[in-house]
């Protein structure tokens, strides 16, 4: 048992016939190490438990693949959970992972209550937030800066001569992404002089279905708006479809914009003009923070609190000059 174990983790000290015939039986008789107990005797499981909001939304999908691609790099396993966007279930999974000795939490999206935050500080692994923050920023994160992000697709708008700017937001009881980017549209009005009109709001859930609906209540106003910002591209798409199945033309009757940048936004006709999250980035940067984490590379966490990219405005077809 010594001398297959040594071989199986590539100690040195095994001669070159030895370990020949060593692993000459582990492939006749199909042998696997047993990660439990090889964790129970390291004390690691090489696992990590990600938990995502929504599996379909392909912004989670772009984040999954930069944390996995590091995961590999620094040999660790992933477990991913699908919460469905509700806070009973992403509790309970949180719980689950953690019974199931993983080394380290990362967690996808979603708003951040105190439930939340007593379930990570009860863990004995870091955890790292990714695509969204705590209110406090006590708890590691990496993400960009949606306040920022909805200034400045606003203040595109502003530049080409619209002053009367509908939006359709996220929930607004979501301090790091639906009340963030609901405050940098606010912010950019404000900032150019133009009030904010109550009517011209309105919230959806993200969803596509909700950008239809939400549309379909800016055409009903007597002061239609000249362009909408929608807080993510999938809502702005569904504006989009309204907008044309009511025989209105985009950009020149209508503006859109929105944030993401997910890989339909190229692909809807007019292609869709919206600010871009690095996801892909801000899943490698997450879970390389956690091995740092893990590995215990970092001396003091309360360094990496929070981490901020950069966003970038992708010009496309969806907004005209006024």
């Amino acid at each position: 048992m010594a001398t297959v174990s040594r071989v199986v983790n590539n100690n040195p000290n095994v001669k070159p016939q030895t370990r020949k015939k060593v692993f000459e039986a582990i492939e006749r008789l199909g042998y696997r190490p047993n990660a439990v107990a090889r964790g129970l005797a390291s004390k690691k499981t090489t696992t990590v438990g990600v938990v995502i909001p929504d599996i379909s939304n392909s912004i989670f999908s772009e984040v999954a693949r930069g944390i996995e691609d590091i995961a590999n790099m620094y040999h660790y396993n992933i477990i991913l959970c699908n919460a469905d966007k509700k806070k009973e279930k992403e509790i309970r999974v949180i719980n689950t992972l953690l019974e199931k000795q993983v080394d380290g939490l990362l967690f996808m999206g979603g708003t951040i209550t105190d439930e939340h935050i007593q379930a990570f500080k009860t863990s004995s692994v870091p955890v790292v937030l990714c695509a969204t923050a705590d209110e406090k920023h006590t708890i590691p994160s990496v993400d960009i800066d949606h306040e920022k992000a909805a200034f400045d697709a606003v203040q595109l708008l502003i530049d080409k001569g619209h002053r009367s700017i509908a939006m359709i937001s996220g929930t607004l009881q979501d301090p790091a992404l639906g009340f963030a980017r609901y405050q940098g549209y606010k912010n950019a009005l404000e900032s150019a002089g133009i009030p904010v009109r109550e009517d011209y709001v309105r919230v959806g859930n993200y969803r596509y279905e909700s950008g239809l609906e939400v549309t379909k209540y800016f055409l009903t106003l007597d002061e239609r708006p000249t362009a909408i910002f929608a807080a993510n591209d999938e809502m702005a798409i569904g504006a989009i479809h309204t907008l044309q199945d009511n025989g209105l033309k985009v950009p020149e009757d209508m503006s859109v914009i929105s944030v993401d940048n997910i890989r339909m936004a190229s692909m809807v006709r007019p292609q869709l003009t919206t600010v871009a999250q690095p996801m892909y980035d801000i899943g490698a940067v997450a879970m390389r923070l956690l091995t740092k984490l893990m590995n215990k590379e970092t001396k003091d966490a309360s360094e990496l609190t929070e981490v901020v990219l950069p966003h970038e405005v992708i010009h496309r077809n969806s907004v005209a000059q006024r």
